[in-house]
């Protein structure tokens, strides 16, 4: 072991006369723990935020979406097909939408219908998930229902719900509904277009938009309810990796020239997500600062080690120490108290979002945020990043007290 290093390990053992500065050491290694933990836990809850609002974007808009700028589209098999060959492409499904009027009798709603292809794997990676009573398959089943109205029992479709729309409706999965919506006919004349549905599932989302205000139907039989047979409003395209949808929006925008139309996710939600990601900078730069005043109480501390020192520091210097053994000295004190509060703070955070993430001990409003408690999304890089940045501010706040160390004169020192 370098003397170097022995003798810093020295300094941080606290005599009687000493332990004034022992106890500033500890406090300043406590101030490092803190801020590490502190920024560690604050990235690990924001990353699990942006994780889960990632998640209900892309709940509420495609992944990458086309559509025809002039109006429906009648060959989406082939578009789908096409797509799916676009590497990076993990799927396609095909979709209308509609708005109507849904009852049971109990209740009324207005509802955005989606028609959805109940068994394309695409929809079912991604709403399948979601469904509490019932599942996607039951869209496509017949049912044998007596209508709303009364009279004989009739087959018809199934149809899925948000949670929160068959509470308003008093309704549940088995129930009949009645479905009412504007159709506007080849010539512009508008009428209604009324039909019984079946509840074949029920899904709740965690979005209030979503399962209030939006039921998914078989894609053919939307299409016929709502007299567009053969007609989609766009394709949604699911990507394997959401990292490479620049590149794999470019590639299947040079597939499908005008008049179809290429987005996605980012362009939909391009405010919000810059808006997101501002804000975790902000949270990180306001705790790395907090980082760097508790690590900057190292350079009192050792200057008050140093001034308290400056006769153990001349004699080294008589002994043949040169001015950089007496700065290294220094320095090594510093790093070891700051290396054993990041340490330490590493720990603690890692605790923390251990615990949080498995006891679920902190509570948040629902209906706001969508979830009852924090989300944790723990990435190794930002530890080792955390722990990086803060090990390189206490070098910093080193420096200056080492360098004063090594200016001691050991003849003045002696004088004096």
């Amino acid at each position: 072991m370098r003397y170097e290093l022995k003798i810093a390990l020295r300094y941080l053992r606290a005599r009687r006369k000493d332990a004034f500065i022992s106890i500033t050491t500890i406090f300043t290694g406590v101030g490092v723990m803190i801020g590490v933990a502190a920024l560690t836990v604050t990235l690990s809850v924001m990353g699990g935020f942006e994780a889960s609002m990632k998640e209900r974007v892309l709940s509420l808009s495609p992944q990458v979406q086309i559509i025809n700028a002039r109006g429906t589209i009648t060959n989406y098999p082939f578009i789908q097909t096409t797509a799916n060959k676009v590497p990076g492409v993990n799927g396609s499904d095909a979709y209308m939408s509609g708005q109507a009027m849904l009852s049971s009798g109990r209740g009324i709603g207005g509802v955005l219908i989606r028609g959805v292809e109940p068994k394309n794997p695409s929809v079912q990676g991604k709403w399948a998930r979601y469904m509490v009573d019932g599942g996607l398959d039951d869209l496509g089943r017949e049912y044998q229902i007596s209508p709303t109205g009364g009279g004989p029992a009739a087959a018809t479709g199934g149809i899925a719900i948000g949670a929160s729309l068959a509470h308003k409706l008093k309704a549940k999965r088995g129930d009949a509904v009645r479905l009412v919506a504007p159709i506007i006919s080849p010539d512009g004349s508008l009428s209604t277009k009324a039909a019984e549905f079946a509840i074949g599932a029920v899904f709740d989302s965690g979005v209030n938009f979503l399962d209030n205000n939006m039921a998914f139907m078989d894609l053919k039989r939307a299409q016929d309810f709502f007299g567009r047979p053969g007609q989609a409003d766009g394709v949604d395209i699911h990507l394997s990796n959401l990292d490479q949808t620049v590149p794999v929006t470019d590639a299947i925008r040079k597939q499908f020239g005008s008049p179809y139309r290429v987005h996605n996710w980012i362009e939909f939600n391009e405010s919000a997500a810059a808006g997101f990601e501002l804000l975790k900078r902000v949270y990180a730069l306001v705790l790395v600062l907090l980082i760097g005043v508790a690590a900057f109480n190292l350079v009192a501390t050792l200057i008050m080690v140093v001034m308290e020192k400056r006769k153990d520091i001349a004699v080294l210097i008589a002994m043949g120490a040169t001015r950089r053994d007496v700065r290294l000295i220094f320095i090594m004190k510093g790093l070891i108290v700051g290396a054993a509060g990041t340490a330490a703070g590493l720990l603690i955070g890692a605790i923390t979002c251990f615990a949080l993430a498995h006891y679920h001990f902190i509570r948040i409003p629902r209906e706001i945020y969508g979830m009852s408690t924090l989300p944790i999304a723990v990435e190794p890089s930002n530890f080792a990043l955390v722990a990086v940045a803060s090990l390189i501010l206490c070098l910093l706040a080193t420096i200056y007290p080492a360098r004063q160390a090594s200016r001691e004169m050991p003849v003045e020192v002696f004088r004096s």
